[in-house]
Formats: structure tokens, C-alpha cells, sequence
């Protein structure tokens, strides 16, 4: 049987031995939090009316970081070139998962993120490297947040690296002239003369 306490709305005990909590929603649906104890759900019941209150999404506790950018990953691999997956798949795998893969996603907060940069830093990764990670995580935030998975895409409060800015180093008419002697008769000859006569670029 149902129990309701002051300003909680729908609060019971399962029969699992668990207890739950409901919500109604403006759209008409119901959303639902279980925990161990009576004053668990209750916590999470009295933030959701606030969150509704305020304009913010009511989101589900559940989902780790993990789960989601492992099922975002299969979305987004049907939506960039196959070289853009890869370096996402990589970020996800060897930087994001390892270190924040285990947090709830709805409490992911800019604090931890930030702290990761700093770490990845540490650690010997390049200001443009660290970049993309963020921009990688951004994306995955601002997809979550669309599906209404997250209150607010943490990654725009963060503060990313900047990247180092690089000179172009070029070769001169001498320096060209001087590798295309070297180059005749191999294999890719024909390759540099196209690369140092026209500026392609390998996209």
C-alpha cells in the first residue's frame, strides 16, 4: 500500500523489499526511483519535484557513463565517416570509460571531468589530445542531455587545454626541387610531384 509524506508525493515498500517513489510528469507519464531505505527515495523524490519546479528534466539515476557512451557509440557510428568513429571509439575506450565510466551519468559532474583533463595531462597526454577528448565527451553530453538523460551537458562548464599552436613548417623551391631528385624512380615519385605541385591535402 501506498505511503505519502509531506510534500513527497507517492512513496511505497516493493515486495522486493525495496522502496520506490513516484512522480507524475507534465506529460502525463509517471517516473520512478527505488532505494533501500524510505528516506533514500524520499531524497530523490523532493530533488525531482524541485528539478520540475525549476524546468529541468526529472532523469533516470541508473545509467552509468559506460553504458551510455557504449550504446552512444553505436549511434554515432552510423553518423561520421569511419576515421571519426575510430578516434571516438579510442577516447571512449582508453581515456573516459577507465576513469569515469563507473559514475551514475545523471551525477556526472564538471568537477570530475575537469579533474580527468588535468589527470590526462599528467599523464603525458598532449593539450590536443586532451582537446579531443573533450570534444568527444561534449558530443556524447550534448546527445544525453537531447534525450533527456542529463540535466545539463557538464563539458560546457569545464575548462578544456588549449592546443598548442603550431608553426606550418614548408619546404621552399629549393628544398622541393632537391626531394623530387632524390624521389625519381620511386615508387611514390609520382605521389610527391602531386602533393608539392598542387597542395592536396589528403581529404
Amino acid at each position: 500500500m501506498g505511503k505519502r509524506g509531506n510534500n513527497e508525493g507517492m512513496i511505497r515498500k516493493r515486495d522486493d523489499g525495496r522502496w520506490e517513489a513516484r512522480i507524475s510528469l507534465p506529460d502525463g507519464k509517471r517516473k520512478s526511483f527505488y532505494g533501500k531505505t524510505r528516506q533514500e527515495v524520499s531524497q530523490q523524490l523532493i530533488q525531482a519535484q524541485h528539478d520540475l519546479a525549476t524546468g529541468l528534466p526529472v532523469v533516470a539515476e541508473r545509467q552509468t557513463v559506460e553504458q551510455y557512451l557504449t550504446s552512444w557509440l553505436e549511434i554515432v557510428k552510423t553518423q561520421v565517416r569511419a576515421s571519426s568513429y575510430r578516434r571516438c571509439e579510442d577516447h571512449v575506450r582508453l581515456h573516459l570509460v577507465p576513469k569515469l565510466g563507473r559514475v551514475i551519468l545523471s551525477k556526472l559532474t564538471a568537477q570530475q571531468v575537469q579533474v580527468l583533463y588535468s589527470q590526462k595531462l599528467r599523464e603525458g597526454l598532449s593539450a590536443r589530445t586532451v582537446h579531443h577528448i573533450h570534444v568527444t565527451l561534449h558530443h556524447a553530453l550534448k546527445d544525453a542531455l537531447r534525450f533527456g538523460l542529463v540535466q545539463r551537458n557538464v563539458a560546457q562548464i569545464v575548462k578544456p587545454p588549449r592546443p598548442e599552436h603550431r608553426e606550418m613548417r614548408t619546404l621552399g623551391a629549393i628544398a622541393a626541387n632537391h626531394l623530387l631528385d632524390i624521389a625519381q624512380g620511386d615508387r611514390f615519385e609520382a605521389l610527391y610531384v602531386l602533393a608539392l605541385t598542387t597542395g592536396m591535402r589528403r581529404g
